[in-house]
Protein backbone atom coordinates (compact mmCIF):
# COMPACT_ATOMS: atom_id res chain seq x y z
CA UNK A 1 0.00 0.00 0.00
CA UNK A 2 1.33 3.16 -1.27
CA UNK A 3 0.40 6.93 0.59
CA UNK A 4 0.07 10.29 -0.85
CA UNK A 5 0.45 13.12 2.09
CA UNK A 6 -0.46 16.30 1.54
CA UNK A 7 0.14 19.28 3.67
CA UNK A 8 -0.96 22.38 3.34
CA UNK A 9 -1.82 26.24 4.42
CA UNK A 10 -5.52 27.15 4.57
CA UNK A 11 -6.93 30.50 3.75
CA UNK A 12 -8.05 32.32 7.15
CA UNK A 13 -11.97 30.86 8.51
CA UNK A 14 -11.91 28.11 4.77
CA UNK A 15 -12.09 25.29 7.49
CA UNK A 16 -15.77 24.52 6.76
CA UNK A 17 -15.46 25.24 2.92
CA UNK A 18 -12.27 23.13 2.99
CA UNK A 19 -14.25 20.16 4.16
CA UNK A 20 -17.25 20.69 1.99
CA UNK A 21 -14.41 20.75 -1.03
CA UNK A 22 -13.24 17.39 -0.51
CA UNK A 23 -16.42 15.73 -0.17
CA UNK A 24 -18.16 17.24 -2.69
CA UNK A 25 -15.56 17.23 -5.29
CA UNK A 26 -12.00 16.13 -4.78
CA UNK A 27 -13.20 12.52 -3.00
CA UNK A 28 -15.12 11.97 -5.96
CA UNK A 29 -12.17 12.45 -8.33
CA UNK A 30 -9.89 10.60 -6.26
CA UNK A 31 -12.80 7.59 -6.66
CA UNK A 32 -12.29 7.71 -10.32
CA UNK A 33 -8.83 6.75 -9.77
CA UNK A 34 -7.85 2.85 -10.32
CA UNK A 35 -6.08 1.61 -6.87
CA UNK A 36 -7.55 4.61 -4.84
CA UNK A 37 -8.52 3.16 -1.49
CA UNK A 38 -9.05 5.84 0.96
CA UNK A 39 -8.82 9.75 1.92
CA UNK A 40 -7.85 11.19 5.31
CA UNK A 41 -7.95 14.61 5.88
CA UNK A 42 -6.64 16.07 9.64
CA UNK A 43 -7.13 20.24 10.26
CA UNK A 44 -5.48 21.86 12.70
CA UNK A 45 -6.65 23.04 15.89
CA UNK A 46 -5.85 26.83 14.61
CA UNK A 47 -7.65 26.12 11.51
CA UNK A 48 -4.95 27.39 9.00
CA UNK A 49 -3.25 23.65 8.47
CA UNK A 50 -4.31 20.76 7.16
CA UNK A 51 -2.91 17.47 5.76
CA UNK A 52 -4.84 14.93 3.80
CA UNK A 53 -3.83 11.91 2.93
CA UNK A 54 -4.79 9.19 -0.07
CA UNK A 55 -4.23 5.88 0.20
CA UNK A 56 -3.69 3.58 -2.65
CA UNK A 57 -2.89 0.02 -3.97
CA UNK A 58 0.38 0.75 -5.25
CA UNK A 59 2.55 3.39 -6.05
CA UNK A 60 1.71 3.03 -10.27
CA UNK A 61 -1.92 4.14 -9.21
CA UNK A 62 -0.79 7.31 -6.86
CA UNK A 63 1.90 8.48 -9.82
CA UNK A 64 -0.80 8.52 -12.85
CA UNK A 65 -3.28 10.30 -9.86
CA UNK A 66 -0.40 12.61 -10.10
CA UNK A 67 0.11 13.45 -13.34
CA UNK A 68 -3.49 13.11 -14.88
CA UNK A 69 -6.05 14.54 -11.88
CA UNK A 70 -3.83 16.45 -9.17
CA UNK A 71 -3.16 19.26 -11.05
CA UNK A 72 -6.75 19.74 -11.24
CA UNK A 73 -7.38 19.04 -7.92
CA UNK A 74 -4.81 21.92 -7.03
CA UNK A 75 -6.92 24.20 -8.77
CA UNK A 76 -9.99 23.58 -7.25
CA UNK A 77 -8.15 23.95 -3.60
CA UNK A 78 -7.04 27.53 -4.67
CA UNK A 79 -9.98 29.30 -3.03
CA UNK A 80 -9.50 27.49 0.25
CA UNK A 81 -5.13 27.17 0.34
CA UNK A 82 -2.54 29.47 0.59
CA UNK A 83 0.87 29.09 -1.31
CA UNK A 84 1.67 25.89 -2.90
CA UNK A 85 1.01 22.17 -1.19
CA UNK A 86 3.53 20.05 0.21
CA UNK A 87 3.34 16.73 -1.01
CA UNK A 88 5.16 13.48 0.88
CA UNK A 89 5.01 9.92 -0.75
CA UNK A 90 5.30 7.13 1.26
CA UNK A 91 4.99 3.77 1.65
CA UNK A 92 1.98 2.50 4.09
CA UNK A 93 4.01 0.04 6.60
CA UNK A 94 0.77 -0.77 8.78
CA UNK A 95 -2.72 -0.12 8.95
CA UNK A 96 -5.20 -1.31 11.20
CA UNK A 97 -8.25 -0.60 8.54
CA UNK A 98 -6.18 -1.82 5.67
CA UNK A 99 -4.57 -5.37 4.84
CA UNK A 100 -1.25 -4.59 4.09
CA UNK A 101 0.27 -7.28 1.65
CA UNK A 102 3.49 -6.78 2.25
CA UNK A 103 5.74 -5.38 4.73
CA UNK A 104 7.79 -2.42 3.87
CA UNK A 105 12.02 -3.50 3.00
CA UNK A 106 14.38 -2.00 5.59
Amino acid sequence: MYARNVRMQLKPNSVAEFTRTLETQIIPMLRKHKGFQDEIAFVFPNGREAIATSLWDLQENAEDYNKRTYPEVLKTLAKVVEGTPQVEPCDVSNSTFHKIAAAVAV
